[in-house]
């Protein structure tokens, strides 16, 4: 796959996010350890062996114990996969920070052999609206103007379509959600520094933001998405993809009006005729 041409527009800053990935305190990273149980969940449920698995994940130290020898990969732009030399590729907590999030699972199909199980797990829409909502009412009442700050992150039906597009078969496409506590607004951007998930985006303010916003973003936060012990809800919402490398050993769908039974006699009742 070919880099994006060299002034075509980016998202995301990866300098920035290389930098703060840099940063991580592995005792932070509860958002991984959930993400982890849930592809054993998963893999646990797949009748098949994999002798050739890959993970693309940003944290190598995190991902490598999950599946013995299996080859760690980078969330780079271009994916240092070789075509057909895998059976299993788990693309870890790391999709939605991709600028060309078709062009990754691309990437992963074609490293995929025939009947290859690809696996991704990332935070999808539902993560951090709480604070999205409160920063851009606080942005916009402070200072009459409104900044990226929060990642947009993809839909369910969205990602789900992105495994169509990206030429898997069966695909699948469901969520996670997952509700932390925290003491404010503060605690919970530390906490977002502290796992690498602050803001990278390219159009990013570059200057530091008068802590009014932040005060003001506290007061709506509070009034607005309270935990019962008057702590903040902080939501993170985990989306798993399915999808398989095409195969001719794969189930295929019937051509409509080849069934040979009727849908009453499956359901063991009459059939009756729809009134005029």
């Amino acid at each position: 796959m070919k880099l994006p041409a060299p002034n075509a527009p980016s998202l995301f800053d990866r300098k920035s996010l290389a930098m703060h990935r840099a940063r991580v305190r592995k005792d932070a990273l509860f958002l991984h350890e959930a993400a982890i149980d849930e592809i054993k969940d998963r893999l646990s449920l797949v009748n098949k062996t994999f002798t050739a698995p890959a993970i693309v994940s940003p944290f190598a130290d995190i991902w490598s114990d999950i599946i013995p020898d299996a080859r760690i990969i980078r969330d780079d732009e271009v994916l240092d996969l070789q075509p057909g030399s895998h059976d299993l590729v788990i693309h870890a907590m790391a999709l939605h920070w991709a600028n060309d999030p078709v062009g990754q699972l691309i990437q992963c199909n074609r490293a995929l052999k025939p009947d290859g199980l690809m696996l991704v797990i990332c935070l999808g829409g539902e993560t951090l609206h709480e604070l999205r909502a409160s920063l851009g009412q606080a942005e916009v009442e402070v200072t009459s103007g409104l900044s990226p700050r929060v990642a947009p992150m993809a839909e369910l039906r969205d990602l789900g379509g992105l495994l169509q597009r990206a030429g898997f078969a069966l695909p699948v496409a469901d969520k996670l959600p997952l509700t932390a506590q925290y003491r404010d607004i503060w605690h919970l951007m530390r906490d977002l520094r502290a796992m690498g998930e602050n803001n990278a985006l390219t159009g990013r303010l570059k200057h530091p933001t008068h802590r009014a916003v932040f005060s003001k973003a506290q007061e709506i936060y509070c009034s607005h998405f309270p935990a019962p012990d008057g702590r903040l809800s902080a939501t993170f919402e985990l989306i798993c993809l399915t999808g398989w490398s095409p195969d001719e050993s794969q189930p295929k769908p019937l051509r409509p009006g080849s069934a040979q039974m009727r849908l009453a006699e499956a359901l063991g009742t009459d059939e009756g005729k729809l009134p005029d």
